[in-house]
């Protein structure tokens, strides 16, 4: 059976969803960014953190079961998770960026990535 390709409306509820899990477990600020128009490999980052490693992988699981808890995708890799200090989870479309606060600040990638549009999740 062919696999279908998502559209954008239903790869952009699954960001959201991503966003809206990620947020109820910190109380660090989620971001959206819309990087399809400067990047060819993704469309959006959802960019979140938390204080501890704990807090961090559980993050990333929370939002890896809410995104197939609506009939989304699992991610296609996932790295990072020996040392939760930043988990990133590619689901091709989109890529969840979870840091613990100092490599966030570290990397700032809201600041890499400044000049594009931020999504409003809420």
């Amino acid at each position: 059976m062919p696999e279908t390709i998502p559209s954008e409306q239903t790869s952009l509820s699954w960001v959201v969803e991503a966003a809206r899990a990620a947020a109820a477990k910190t109380d660090e600020s989620t971001v959206v960014l819309d990087v399809g128009e400067v990047l060819s490999i993704t469309g959006w980052f959802v960019v979140t953190g938390g204080t501890n490693t704990r807090q961090v992988r559980t993050i990333a699981e929370t939002v890896e079961e809410a995104v197939a808890a609506i009939g989304g995708p699992k991610p296609l890799r996932i790295e990072g998770l020996d040392s939760s200090q930043w988990i990133l989870m590619d689901y091709g479309d989109f890529i969840v960026h979870v840091f613990l606060d100092e490599t966030r600040a570290f990397y700032d990638l809201e600041r890499l990535w400044r000049d594009v549009p931020v999504v409003d999740w809420t």
